[in-house]
């Protein structure tokens, strides 16, 4: 079965969005995240006000909403790469793309360690986010020079 030209040029549209859209999450996960070790280390009743704010609860949340997603995004970005082009294009922007599935994989599967309480986890944890962040930013510059080419060569 062929798509049409025309889903053919629009797929390669949905990648892009969702992951800007991902990208606006992780950074609001981040935030969460900064707000946990906060609480973590709060006393008295500024520990209290914090509590309120149920931010591991949500920060656990939103990771799970954004593991699904980046691993469904990297997979549906290189498909549609197949599907319009027959081939993967090797280069910064796959790269960091694999690398960024990777690091949120086993940033995920610290989960449960952190919850027994073990530090090395939560610092790790905390390591490839930031570097999932980086490459996050990288992997939109690079997306967007993508984007050109293609609306370029419409």
């Amino acid at each position: 079965m062929e798509l049409s030209p025309s889903v053919k040029y629009w797929l390669n549209f949905l990648h892009p969005v969702m992951m800007w859209a991902l990208l606006l999450v992780s950074l609001y996960a981040a935030y969460l995240g900064l707000q946990v070790q906060r609480t973590r280390s709060a006393q008295g009743e500024e520990k209290k006000e914090l509590i309120k704010g149920r931010y591991t609860v949500r920060h656990n949340q939103i990771g799970s909403i954004l593991l699904a997603l980046m691993v469904a995004g990297s997979v549906g970005g290189m498909a549609v790469t197949y599907i319009n082009n027959g081939k993967l294009f090797v280069g910064p922007h796959l790269l960091a793309g694999l690398g960024m599935t990777v690091a949120i994989a086993f940033s995920a599967a610290l989960s449960p360690f952190m919850q027994k309480g073990a530090n090395w986890a939560r610092m790790t944890h905390i390591l490839l986010n930031f570097t999932l962040l980086g490459l996050f930013t990288w992997q939109a510059i690079t997306g967007v020079q993508i984007v050109q080419r293609i609306l370029s060569n419409a």
